[in-house]
Parts: structure tokens; sequence; C-alpha cells
């Protein structure tokens, strides 16, 4: 597999061309999460990633436990942003809006009447 990068357009065809980047996957590992928290400094971005596991609870919430750090650049943050922004507006042409308040997702639902006996 190979990453695309577009780099900046080249003289004389005015057009940017596309540089097919090799990459090698063998030692990937993939995690899930559902979690994240943006902070960073002046130069980096910094993206961590976790698994929150609760519903809403009783007792107040535990901590989410935090176990993927993503550092970056800035530069390399706008590029992933665009390509993040791509992938999910070819997702939502394809299956339909992605709502992303929890409340508003679930408020059709409620408003469900239920269905008679033997339907």
């Amino acid at each position: 597999m190979a990453d695309q990068h577009t780099p900046p357009a080249g003289e004389g065809s005015g057009q940017p061309t596309q540089v097919q980047i090799p990459v090698d996957i063998s030692g990937m590992v993939s995690s899930y999460a559902n979690f994240f928290r943006v902070s960073g400094t002046p130069e980096e971005i910094v993206l961590d990633f976790g698994l929150n596991t609760q519903q809403m609870a009783a007792g107040g919430p535990e901590p989410v436990k935090l176990n993927q750090r993503l550092v970056m650049s800035f530069y390399t943050a706008k590029r992933l942003l665009g390509a993040l922004q791509w992938a999910v507006s070819r997702y939502e042409q394809n299956f339909g809006n992605l709502e992303t308040d929890f409340q508003k997702r679930m408020r059709p639902q409620q408003q469900q009447q239920p269905r008679p006996a033997g339907m």
C-alpha cells in the first residue's frame, strides 16, 4: 500500500503531481478510540486517544484511560484535517449526515410510538 502526497505545483505544468510514497505496515498495531483530547505547544499538536467504556452512572464519572498519543507538526495536522474532512464528506454522501450530538440522535427513537401487538 502506498500513501499519496501532493507536493506544491511543479514548474511548467501548473498542476500538482501526486507522488506515491511506499509504506511498510508490517509492524503496525491497530487500536480503537471513542475519546480524544487535543493539546499542544506552539510547534506541535498533541492528540491523546482512549476508550470511554462508561455509560451515565451514578456516583460520578471514572477517568477515561488514555492509551495512545500522536504528536505532529501543525503542517501535518492540517494535511490530516483535509484528509479527514474528505473522508467524512464522502461517507456522508453515501450514508447520510453524521449527527455528533448524542441527544439529537436519540430524540427520533424516543418520539416513536410503540407498535401494536402482532405487527
